[in-house]
């Protein structure tokens, strides 16, 4: 199991920017994807962004393509994302997960959970 604890979160205006970070720590050596999720009240959890982490390759939800930047640095067991030009619609809580990728598919089998950390955005 990996633990994993997000910070970053905040109120901002929007087409402001915010850096979500989430340390991880435990079982790290299993895990070789982690990502970035999030979930506006009344709607579902939604992916937006997840990294392999032995080669860097990222994938993005559509509406945050261009926006959002994932990335990792191993040596401070931190994982990030950048969020640029945010917008209200962005607002939710995001949490991070880390599991195993599936490189056939570019998939990634998420077990480990974070806390949450909220995101608000103001028109």
């Amino acid at each position: 199991q990996v633990r994993l604890v997000e910070s970053g979160g905040g109120s901002v205006q929007a087409g402001d920017s915010l850096r979500l970070s989430c340390t991880y720590s435990g079982d790290t050596a299993r895990a070789n994807c982690m990502g970035w999720f999030r979930q506006a009240p009344g709607k579902e959890r939604e992916g937006v962004a997840r990294i392999r982490t032995r080669d860097g390759r990222a994938f993005y939800v559509d509406s945050v393509k261009g926006r959002y930047t994932i990335s990792h640095d191993n040596a401070k067991s931190t994982m990030y994302l950048r969020m640029n030009d945010l917008k209200p619609e962005d607002g939710a809580v995001f949490y991070c997960a880390a599991g195993i990728a599936d490189y056939a598919t570019g998939g990634c089998a998420f077990d480990s959970w974070g806390q949450g950390t909220q995101v608000t955005v103001s028109s």
